[in-house]
């Protein structure tokens, strides 16, 4: 699921991609994958690319909310929370150092097509 999302968020240019295990202070929740976007246009269509590709692949999304302003949208799909952040609004609400104490989890970052 990480995997699925962080691919789909890549390819639409999302950047700065860290996955924190929030499973030990969260319960029902295993994994954040935080994602810059660098305009609110760039933040919705990374949304929506991670929304479409996680949906593709048999998962089912719990909850969005943040869609409208598309300054910090949230998707839940219950074990895996995505949170993609205007640049700005990641430097403001500063996600990961609230969530400091977590472990990272190591993402295969996407390697681009060789156009030849």
């Amino acid at each position: 699921m990480l995997k699925v999302a962080a691919v789909a968020a890549q390819a639409k240019g999302g950047e700065e991609l860290v996955a924190l295990d929030v499973s030990e202070p969260l319960p029902l929740v295993d994994i954040f994958l935080v994602v810059s976007g660098r305009s609110e246009r760039n933040v919705a269509a990374i949304a929506d690319e991670i929304e479409d590709k996680l949906l593709e692949a048999g998962y089912k999304r719990l909850r969005r909310e943040g869609r409208r302003e598309a300054r910090w949208v949230l998707l839940d799909f219950g074990d895996l929370v995505v949170h993609i952040f205007h640049e700005q609004e990641r430097e403001f609400y500063g996600l990961e150092r609230l969530w400091k104490d977590c472990p990272v989890v190591p993402i295969e970052q996407v390697q681009p097509a060789v156009v030849g």
